[in-house]
């Protein structure tokens, strides 16, 4: 079984999500999609909550999941991109998904 994991991120008024893609497109892309792998997508909201990126990564399972979030945790270039980005931030959510079992992403 798989799991998605849905990031929210609603920005602060003072930025747009192409503040926000910019940077991590110049800072963090390569590094997160290369250790977390499972790369869906990055989204920004267009209808609901504005000012919003949504991002969705796909893990085989939760323990492969908590491995490839510490690897990521413990890069310094994350570290540094972080310190960048946190200020952009109003606040944060994240979902755990399962699919249904027809659905297509598995």
């Amino acid at each position: 079984m798989s799991i998605i994991e849905q990031r929210i991120y609603t920005l602060k008024p003072e930025y747009g999500p192409a503040d926000y893609f910019t940077l991590y497109d110049k800072e963090a892309r390569q590094l997160q999609v290369e250790t977390l792998k499972g790369f869906v997508g990055y989204f920004s909201s267009e209808v609901g909550t504005l000012n919003a990126v949504i991002s969705l990564w796909s893990y085989p399972d939760f323990e492969t999941r908590q491995q490839r979030r510490a690897a990521l945790s413990k890069e310094p270039r994350w570290q540094a991109f972080l310190t960048q980005v946190r200020p952009m931030l109003q606040n944060m959510e994240n979902r755990l998904l399962t699919p249904a079992p027809f659905s297509p992403i598995q």
